[in-house]
């Protein structure tokens, strides 16, 4: 997605090899037309894999997630990452790793959200080892519901998350995959 990489080309921070800061236009402070932009292309490239729920991990996936999910025409869920007074009992949970905070959250998601009639489009904002998508795809996996794909908007292609999701057997859907950060410069794959 061009607009995307241009944005990322502008406004991104490399931060080191390994992280990329976007939080003036993905995590922070959003840019709605670009989201637009985004639930377009996720839409678009999923339009035949009958979406029928789209599932995320609060909160910097949430902004992409809602623009996908209003394109499909279908709810959209949000893994939380800290327990709720109102949500305790008949929850899905999962571990989730973060490499860019470097900490592990229990992920959870309601029973009453997801069923086994459900295929759904994982969405999140960054792939770098697959961890988060892996629990989403867990949780999905215990509804007895079914992964339809998983939607990037950002893939760390030096790191070995989109193997671990395809050996998994998921259909991977990448907007903007960055080559390298090195150098302070931003590559992405050709």
């Amino acid at each position: 997605m061009e607009a995307l990489k241009s944005k990322i080309l502008t406004d991104g921070v490399v931060l080191g090899s390994q992280v990329l800061k976007v939080d003036s236009f993905l995590n922070h402070r959003i840019d709605p037309v670009l989201m637009s932009g985004i639930g377009d292309t996720f839409a678009e490239l999923f339009a035949d894999a009958g979406i029928t729920k789209v599932l995320t991990i609060e909160s910097s996936g949430i902004a992409p997630a809602v623009f996908a999910a209003l394109r499909l025409e279908v709810d959209l869920i949000f893994a939380r990452k800290r327990k709720s007074l109102t949500l305790r009992d008949d929850i899905y949970t999962e571990k989730a790793y973060s490499f860019t905070k470097q900490e592990e959250n229990e992920i959870t998601v309601s029973k009453s959200f997801l069923n086994a009639e459900d295929r759904v489009l994982i969405i999140d904002d960054f792939l770098a080892n697959g961890q988060a998508a892996l629990a989403l795809a867990r949780i999905v996996r215990q509804a007895g519901g079914e992964v339809a794909g998983i939607g990037i908007v950002i893939e760390k292609s030096f790191q070995n998350g989109r193997q671990v999701l395809l050996d998994a057997g998921f259909r991977v859907e990448s907007l903007a995959r960055v080559a390298s950060l090195e150098n302070n410069t931003i590559r992405f794959v050709e």
